[in-house]
């Protein structure tokens, strides 16, 4: 475990001294290492809580450069850095909210067997891609070395989040993935309302916290679905499938 500094004990103070996360689950949180696929919306937002909040490295992977429509939803990067790649550009302001986060870049799309090494080497995966087939690549690779899988998606005005750890007697990603096949749109399609990539985003980082620190109850066995319009939350439980290709050999 990764002791405190004296600055570190005075920023994350008020963490610290919520009721059964304390010292320990700071700690834990400065010990972790997270790989985030997707410096976007749900990346962008997520990882600026989880720097802000201690986690002691992030990983940033993302092989697209900022964008001019991107600045709508994708709140680590601004006019200044069109043109560069997402993962500096999200580095760069990570590093101004909290310094004490390590933060890697990796500005390439990862064959598996590159996937597959980056996620052994880390404590948890979260999901910040807007396509099925990646996030059925993570989920398979993940469930091969049981690293924890914090899925997230956004579009139009809904939202949902998932949490995978790959016990015996837990659903995976294709067992959710299954039941809507090839369908899903991407918001360059469909479009989405910022806020919802935000809260979905945040969502997302609350729940890798909850994982890394032992702390309450994470969302494994259930998908957490947003209907913005309404602001209505379901949560809905998931299926282990038994003839899952990846989860039910």
């Amino acid at each position: 475990m990764s002791e405190l500094t004296d600055n570190e004990m005075l920023r994350y103070n008020r963490q610290i001294i919520l009721r059964n996360f304390d010292f320990d689950g700071q700690e834990a949180l400065k010990a972790s290492s997270i790989l985030i696929i997707g410096a976007g919306g749900l990346g962008c937002a997520s990882s600026q809580y989880l720097a802000a909040a201690g986690v002691g490295t992030l990983t940033l992977v993302d092989d697209d450069t900022v964008e001019l429509s991107n600045l709508q939803r994708q709140v680590l990067h601004c006019d200044e850095t069109i043109g560069v790649k997402k993962v500096m550009s999200a580095k760069m302001a990570l590093n101004r909210i909290n310094p004490n986060c390590h933060i890697n870049t990796v500005d390439k799309r990862l064959s598996d067997d590159e996937l597959r090494s980056f996620i052994a080497s880390h404590d948890l995966v979260l999901d910040g891609t807007d396509n099925v087939d990646t996030r059925n690549q993570l989920n398979r690779l993940c469930h091969e070395s049981k690293t924890p899988l914090v899925s997230g998606a956004a579009i139009r005005m809904e939202g949902q989040v998932s949490v995978y750890t790959y016990q015996d007697d837990e659903p995976c990603y294709q067992c959710l993935s299954s039941l809507f096949g090839q369908q899903a749109l991407t918001c360059v399609e469909a479009g989405v309302m910022s806020p919802v990539v935000g809260i979905i985003g945040s969502v997302q980082a609350l729940e890798a916290i909850k994982v890394l620190t032992n702390y309450g109850q994470p969302l494994i066995s259930k998908l957490l679905i947003l209907d913005a319009l309404s602001m209505n939350w379901r949560e809905m439980k998931l299926a282990k499938m038994p003839n899952c290709s990846v989860c039910s050999h």
